[in-house]
């Protein structure tokens, strides 16, 4: 089952807000028929906790104001090494480059469809 138009621009809103704040390995995956409780995940990393916070903060903004769109739940904001937006129909997963590495989502995840986030060459 491929993801919806409404979720697929969202995820990609998501994605260009990560790219504009400089994150990096930008990964969109469909795994709606693999979990059945969300359809799709963001995950890209950054190399400081303030990035993080930059990242996430943009993500939110775009999603707001082009999709009128806001998280149901956010996790690990005060951690800062790992930080989770849940949308309902996707979540964002933007994480500190260690933690990406120790908890390898792209891993876990490698059987599911990639999204095509439509980003330049270089994300």
């Amino acid at each position: 089952m491929a993801i919806t138009e409404l979720v697929l621009s969202e995820l990609r809103t998501a994605a260009s807000a990560a790219a504009d704040k400089l994150a990096t390995n930008i990964v969109g995956l469909d795994v709606g028929e693999r979990l059945g409780i969300t359809d799709a995940f963001l995950v890209c990393s950054a190399p400081s906790e303030r990035q993080i916070g930059a990242i996430v903060d943009e993500v939110e903004r775009q999603l707001k104001e082009q999709h009128d769109s806001s998280p149901l739940r956010r996790e690990g904001r005060g951690s800062g090494t790992w930080v989770l937006l849940d949308y309902g129909h996707m979540v964002v997963h933007v994480q500190h480059e260690e933690e990406r590495a120790v908890y390898g989502l792209d891993r876990l995840y490698a059987d599911v469809a990639k999204v095509d986030l439509q980003l330049p060459a270089e994300q």
